[in-house]
């Protein structure tokens, strides 16, 4: 038998039972695949369908409150995507009178839209032929032809496209490219491949040769930064002051709590002191440590340290933020936070209300 049939026969009889697989539409496998970067599927599913739930089309999405938009994509992360989203859709209601583009060419107009996305989108949605090539078919092409040239490089990854082309079934471009997707994230994984029960064994030169557990090759990642951060619970009266980060740039249109990078030989309650009078021209006394967070972002590392800081004087001026607000500690889980805040929210509520606590 051909790949193809192999791969396609398995695919039928073993493919997992997801929600965005269900009652298809392209919007849904269009928010389905902008989740699905850089996150786990158990991650996304229930995600998924909050999203869907309040964003059901491309009107409800183009015209969501930002606020309500990151509040419902809170801890998901990687927040740039869900800004893209709406400026996509926007697009498409302007540009495409609401009809979802059909074509890899036109999807990749969209932004935040990329090669692997538009034509996962055009081939799921549209049957277009086009190969969708993720990370994981990226490692089962490497396998299955023994590519011994650093999976990473542009030439490498250009090869896998050619060879994906060329596998890629004609009648059912859509449900192949799921397939081989479906095959490197249950068998063909990064570590202990399980090639005994792969539906594509016979085919695969690296298992022929017993190079399953060297390839792909790697080139060795360079050294991740690590930061360490202050930030300071400031307390006025039963308030508590969070800021509201630059529409631009990472994390934009979260919330925190007011704070920055410690500098070289600074002690971190020298920088709480100093980074929160430059970004809300406040003074404050840094009294307690109330928690140390770790946190690793795409290229680089954070350890976040809380401190509960008492109002001393100054008027709350946003000298690096949209906005500043004095909010009460049982409101903040109403204000979209990155991650790592989120752990200073769960221990000033824990510490507030102690036997009510509901983690969010």
């Amino acid at each position: 038998m051909s790949i193809e049939k192999d791969l396609l026969s398995w695919f039928l009889l073993n493919k997992r039972d997801l929600p965005w697989r269900k009652k298809r539409t392209p919007y849904k496998i269009w928010v389905s695949e902008i989740m699905l970067q850089q996150t786990q599927v158990a991650t996304v599913i229930p995600y998924y369908e909050r999203f869907l739930n309040a964003f059901p089309n491309l009107e409800s999405l183009a015209n969501a409150d930002i606020n309500k938009l990151m509040k419902i994509w809170e801890g998901l992360g990687y927040y740039t995507r869900v800004k893209n989203m709406q400026e996509a859709a926007k697009t498409i209601l302007q540009k495409h009178n609401g009809v979802f583009p059909s074509k890899k060419t036109e999807l990749l107009q969209l932004k935040g839209i990329g090669d692997y996305t538009a034509a996962i989108i055009a081939s799921i949605a549209f049957k277009e032929h086009c190969a969708a090539v993720d990370g994981n078919v990226l490692r089962v092409i490497s396998r299955l032809n023994a590519i011994n040239a650093p999976i990473q490089l542009n030439t490498t990854k250009q090869t896998i496209r050619i060879v994906a082309q060329e596998l890629l079934s004609l009648e059912h471009p859509g449900e192949f490219n799921e397939a081989m997707m479906e095959v490197g994230a249950l068998i063909c994984k990064p570590k202990n491949p399980t090639c005994d029960i792969c539906p594509i064994s016979l085919h695969c030169q690296a298992y022929k040769k017993g190079l399953e557990h060297k390839l792909p090759v790697k080139l060795k990642r360079a050294e991740i930064p690590h930061y360490h951060i202050a930030a300071g619970v400031i307390y006025k009266d039963d308030f508590v002051l969070i800021a509201l980060r630059p529409a631009n740039g990472l994390l934009g249109n979260l919330w925190e709590f007011p704070g920055g990078k410690q500098q070289q030989g600074e002690s971190l309650e020298d920088c709480c002191k100093r980074e929160i009078f430059e970004e809300t021209g406040l003074h404050v006394n840094v009294l307690e440590k109330l928690i140390s967070v770790k946190h690793a972002y795409t290229h680089f590392k954070i350890t976040l340290h809380a401190y509960r800081c008492n109002y001393i004087s100054g008027s709350p001026e946003p000298r690096a933020s949209q906005a500043l607000k004095w909010v009460r500690i049982e409101d903040l889980t109403s204000y979209a936070f990155p991650k790592a805040n989120k752990k200073i929210i769960e221990k000033l509520q824990l510490a507030q209300f102690p036997t009510t606590l509901t983690l969010f």
